[in-house]
């Protein structure tokens, strides 16, 4: 055992990048919801931008490693401790073997993201060690992490230090995920149009209470199709825009369904899924009309941000 489950936090999940290439099967993709965070938390422990961590929803667990460990806390502003020592985000830290990580709730943003060099010890499926609570696979038992549940850590830098170590550069996760703005969202058009298409645009879109990762339930203007249609069974992913016969619209998170017979009135840039991924209940989201060239622009820039990280920490650790 390296790192036992004192207490489990309200949503803990091992996830990765996700699965891919199985949606024709009916196999989602599941994995990080915010990849931005998870990536970078990753590449400041000198881990590939996809390994396995762990995604903490709202309010995270208390863990207990027994070995000495290098870690990085990514995401939403989540209090953190080591005994009495708070501990900083978008850092890299090093920890001490007993040592006991204490993690409070979210005071801003939903989901942050512990990574550990080397990652986790998880037996993949089709490619993705990534919890699937629906489906109840793989992560560990398929499900949330519970109290007294051990993981074994792969092989990685054990760091020599009696007390935590914290490095003195950080990484800065503007303008990627700024939570102290509003939430902006830029939507590809979707195959249904709307009979008023600026309604969608005009005005903020709350976050319900029953918005999970599957997808976010939103209230605000009753929408309307121009055409109404017969509901058929089409194909959707991460990012698809619904529209049920309330009017309120369900945007897709990375646990959707692989088929929905609900219109589809937009597509959330995938750029933009990070910020997605960090709404609460109750907050509000604005979207923004947007090209295929400008989407495919703002994830280039993305991608590459990420890189140019991973090559200045490279060289920091060369130095």
């Amino acid at each position: 055992m390296n790192m036992e489950v004192l207490e489990p936090g309200l949503l803990t999940t091992v996830q990765d990048c996700g699965r891919h290439g199985y949606r024709h099967l009916g196999v989602g993709q599941s994995g990080v919801l915010d990849s931005f965070s998870a990536a970078v938390a990753n590449i400041l422990v000198g881990n590939s931008p996809g390994s396995p961590l762990l995604e903490m929803t709202l309010r995270g667990p208390v863990v207990r490693f027994s070995v000495p460990v290098r870690i990085a806390i990514c995401g939403a502003g989540i209090d953190a401790h080591c005994g009495d020592l708070v501990l900083p985000l978008w850092r890299r830290i090093d920890l001490a073997a007993d040592s006991t990580l204490r993690f409070g709730a979210c005071r801003s943003g939903a989901r942050a993201y512990l990574a550990v060099n080397g990652g986790f010890e998880i037996n993949p499926l089709l490619g993705s060690a990534s919890t699937d609570l629906r489906a109840g696979f793989p992560g560990l038992a398929g499900r949330q992490l519970l109290a007294g549940d051990r993981i074994r850590l792969a092989d990685g830098i054990r760091p020599d230090c009696a007390e935590p170590r914290i490095a003195r550069s950080w990484a800065n996760p503007s303008p990627e995920l700024d939570l102290k703005q509003p939430a902006l969202v830029r939507l590809l058009p979707g195959s249904d149009q709307l009979a008023d298409g600026d309604v969608l645009h005009a005005a903020a879109w709350t976050i319900g209470s029953a918005s999970n990762r599957q997808g976010l339930r939103l209230s605000g203007a009753s929408l309307r199709l121009r055409k109404p249609r017969e509901a058929i069974s089409e194909p959707v992913m991460p990012g698809t825009l619904q529209l049920p016969a309330d009017g309120n619209p369900i945007l897709l998170l990375a646990d959707a369904q692989t088929h929905g017979g609900y219109p589809r009135i937009g597509h959330a840039i995938r750029a933009d899924w990070p910020r997605l991924a960090q709404l609460r209940p109750g907050e509000r989201v604005y979207f923004v009309p947007c090209t295929l060239e400008q989407a495919t622009n703002l994830w280039r820039s993305q991608q590459q941000g990420l890189a140019r990280l991973a090559i200045a920490v490279s060289q920091a650790d060369q130095a």
